[in-house]
């Protein structure tokens, strides 16, 4: 709450300024609408859609600079390139491959660090990435700030210990790492099966 209530006094710069920090962080960070709607909790008068907005930019703007950082000194094994060359190749073969699958890390509790570490690796240049992130956090954001008087106040009373609450978003982001890591993502966008292997997290 002492975060909220320094960077609350900044209006629409305090969401602005820590989402844009948290989004610089390639591990597991507390859910961005949740830092949001803890914003909009302690003021109210903000406008949603603005807020929205606000928060879009601030998660875009973030990955961007995690993108360039890992492009630049992130080095990986010969695993890695084989395994993401095969994500990175089909999202270029498709239009809208990039704009679709940000779109929809966005919008969905996928961990989004994780894509745009993978899309620094592969050194995706498509400015779809950016396009489809930015409107899938606009449309997650207003959707729960909308929604965040009913939803909020029980989560924050469910997780009165703030450690609780983030080591429980911290586990659920691994479990989906570990998932995402066990896909056979060749079999998946070639042969459209569905093959599990046994996770192999640094191949990512």
């Amino acid at each position: 709450m002492d975060i909220f209530e320094i960077f609350g006094t900044f209006s629409y710069l305090g969401p602005l300024i820590v989402l844009f920090l948290m989004n610089l962080s390639p591990i597991l960070m507390p859910p961005n609408w949740l830092i949001l709607s803890s914003f909009y909790a302690l003021d109210d008068s903000m406008n949603i859609a603005v807020l929205a907005v606000v928060g879009a930019t601030a998660s875009t703007s973030g990955r961007f600079v995690l993108k360039q950082l890992v492009s630049k000194f992130k080095n990986y094994s010969h695993d890695n390139k084989s395994n993401l060359t095969v994500i990175g190749d089909y999202l270029n073969k498709k239009k809208y491959g990039y704009v679709i699958s940000s779109f929809v890390f966005a919008v969905t509790p996928l961990p989004d660090n994780i894509l745009f570490v993978a899309y620094g690796l592969i050194k995706a240049k498509s400015v779809g990435m950016y396009i489809g992130f930015w409107f899938g956090k606009l449309l997650a954001f207003y959707v729960m700030l909308t929604i965040s008087p009913t939803v909020l106040i029980p989560f924050t009373k469910l997780f009165e210990d703030r450690l609780v609450g983030i080591l429980l978003a911290d586990g659920l982001g691994i479990v989906a790492i570990i998932v995402f890591a066990a896909i056979d993502w060749n079999i998946l966008l070639n042969e459209k099966k569905l093959r599990l292997v046994k996770p192999r997290l640094w191949r990512f």
